[in-house]
């Protein structure tokens, strides 16, 4: 009935005199306890929850106002930030950067991480070897990764001119055009997070059933067409869980960008987080900053949710449910 205390009986010592079973006395347990334990379970989430809302919601808060180093009293501004911001140039300029550096930086490492990955599946020595120092460069901070590059591409210094220098192509200013350095800060991410796909891809392929590709095998099917009409297909939703991974990632990049270029020359890797942190840190115009960091957020919301939506639909079809 309820209200009443449930009895959970427990063995080991402490058993009554005189029984000789060797069994505890029965503990009451209240029930309002055995009823409160499901929502302990859930007070780790809220509070993390809390933790992300609370500084979004203060932040969103902000934007409504004109904080700025130079206005210690503030006033209410509404959404003339965001405003401001979607009338400038230089937001569009930046929302081009940001598009096509993550454009760029996620096509370049699905093509190569999943090359890798149909390189490493083949069982061999070299290919066990080769997993293990493929994580390597994830080991790496990017801003460390940036810096190193940084070095390697110098001009009259760096080593990547020094190799390339037999072939008549030594002394390229790598960072120093607004085309190289933005290739150069998209080399760096590939560089960093091809792996990341690769590891991905290839738990995909290990996942694959075998049947399919014995019997394509029996009859006489060549590799490009298996791979055409059962590897791919059946590994897409695993690639497309590591484009939405680094597509996302890639929009709000901050780190290799900023360590490479600083946003230079002039404003041709001038990414939004690199301008949100300018406008909010260097220039002091706090809700100015703090609203580019919000569309940037509206923006990566948005994309990250049509992908999911396509990754839905591709599972299902994978699976051969209707969708």
């Amino acid at each position: 009935m309820p209200g009443r205390a449930a009895t959970v009986p427990e063995t080991g010592h402490g058993a009554a005199p005189g029984t000789g079973t060797g069994k505890r006395a029965v503990r009451a347990v209240p029930a309002w306890r055995r009823s409160l334990r499901p929502y302990l379970l859930i007070v780790p989430a809220l509070l993390l929850t809390g933790g992300i809302l609370y500084p979004f919601g203060l932040g969103l808060y902000y934007t409504l106002f004109d904080f700025a180093a130079s206005r210690p009293q503030p006033d209410l501004v509404g959404i003339e930030n965001y405003r401001r911001i979607l009338t400038r140039p230089a937001f569009w300029d930046s929302a081009r950067v940001t598009v096509a550096y993550a454009v760029g930086a996620a096509a370049v490492e699905t093509v190569l991480g999943v090359s890798v990955a149909l390189l490493l599946h083949r069982s061999s020595r070299v290919g066990r070897v080769l997993e293990k120092i493929l994580i390597l460069p994830l080991m790496i901070a990017p801003v460390i990764a940036a810096i190193m590059w940084k070095l390697m591409l110098q001009p009259s210094v760096g080593v990547v001119n020094h190799l390339l220098e037999p072939f008549g192509l030594g002394g390229v200013q790598w960072t120093d055009t607004p085309t190289g350095a933005l290739l150069s800060s998209i080399t760096v991410d590939v560089w960093v997070y091809t792996p990341f796909v690769a590891i991905l891809a290839l738990a995909g392929l290990r996942s694959l059933p075998a049947s399919p590709f014995e019997a394509a095998a029996v009859d006489g099917a060549g590799w490009w067409f298996t791979f055409r009409r059962l590897t791919l297909p059946m590994l897409w939703p695993y690639v497309l869980v590591a484009v939405i991974f680094r597509f996302m990632d890639s929009l709000k990049v901050f780190d290799i960008i900023y360590a490479l270029t600083e946003g230079g020359p002039g404003d041709s890797t001038m990414v939004l987080q690199i301008r949100a942190y300018l406008e909010a840190i260097r220039f002091q115009r706090y809700s100015f900053g703090i609203s580019y960091m919000i569309v940037l957020w509206a923006v990566v919301y948005l994309v990250t949710m049509v992908l999911v939506r396509y990754l839905g639909r591709i599972q299902n079809r994978a699976a051969e449910v209707p969708g």
